[in-house]
């Protein structure tokens, strides 16, 4: 089973989160076609099962799919560590998918708390919304901890991100996550399809990179995804957004021909975001599949 697995997904470790990519067949080339077909899922690991699912259920309106439960000498192989336990969630959003794993055994550390927005392990999800300000109101009720003090609206002296509003906040285990709005003249028209709820689905997963050329040097020119589109944001309103005093990003976002984009946030500045989080498997912090 892991070994199919293995042939149809390409698992990479990200940060707090992880994207499953659906490849071809082992044949393929870059001469011939991208080697990644599609961003399958996003993966996120939390502390506790249920009270993740009823968030992302009752609060953002993703739909439970399956629940199902690995362990055995093959996943304590996969991960390189002992006696293994997982208990995995699959939700959607519209057309997207989130995973959800909860390390059973062995447990893992939690989210630094004093996490920021330009630290090296920070990935976020970003959610479409039909109305940024029902989205918010509905976000507020349910006592959410905000990132963002209020939604921005982006400058539109931003060619490519003008008019564009945005709020980031957490969910219960410290993973951030973003709600989005395009502007007319934005975003995939099939965001401006009428709509009978308010979170309409995933855009794409947001990581922090050190280096944006070499991160494109793997995802692209590497794995495929073309580069469809890049953006330098700063200004009162990304400071705002990200809770980062200075910020200055340098975005580039990836697709693959199904499925959310990856987004690359390199920040300019400040440059004193840390590292990589020390980690092991079943961490917060820490890529589910690892």
């Amino acid at each position: 089973m892991i070994v199919r697995r293995l042939r149809a997904t390409l698992l990479l470790a990200l940060t707090l989160a992880s994207v499953r990519l659906a490849v071809g067949p082992a044949v393929a080339t870059p001469e011939t076609r991208p080697l990644v077909s599609a961003v399958e899922a996003i993966g996120i690991t939390v502390a506790d099962m249920d009270r993740s699912v009823a968030f992302y259920r009752d609060v953002l309106g993703f739909e439970p799919l399956d629940d199902r439960r690995s362990a055995g000498e093959a996943w304590d192989r996969l991960y390189g560590v002992d006696a293994v336990r997982l208990r995995v969630v699959r939700m959607r959003l519209g057309d997207e998918r989130i995973e959800l794993t909860q390390w059973l055994t062995p447990g893992g550390r939690r989210l630094p708390p004093d996490s920021r927005s330009n630290d090296a392990w920070f990935q976020h999800i970003a959610i479409i919304v039909s109305d940024m300000n029902q989205a918010y109101l509905w976000l507020q009720r349910h006592k959410i901890v905000q990132i963002s003090p209020a939604p921005q609206r982006l400058p539109d002296w931003n060619e490519a991100a003008g008019g564009i509003r945005a709020f980031y906040f957490k969910d219960p285990d410290g993973h951030p996550l973003e709600i989005l709005h395009f502007p007319p003249d934005k975003g995939d028209p099939r965001w401006r399809r009428p709509a009978a709820g308010v979170f309409l689905g995933i855009d794409h997963t947001a990581i922090v990179v050190r280096d944006t050329d070499a991160s494109v040097r793997l995802y692209h020119d590497r794995l495929g995804p073309r580069v469809a589109g890049t953006s330098h944001n700063w200004g009162l309103e990304q400071e705002r957004l990200n809770d980062v005093a200075g910020a200055r990003l340098r975005i580039t976002t990836l697709r693959a021909a199904g499925g959310p984009g990856i987004e690359l946030l390199e920040y300019v500045t400040p440059r004193d975001g840390r590292g990589r989080a020390p980690s092991r498997p079943g961490s917060l912090a820490d890529d589910p599949h690892r």
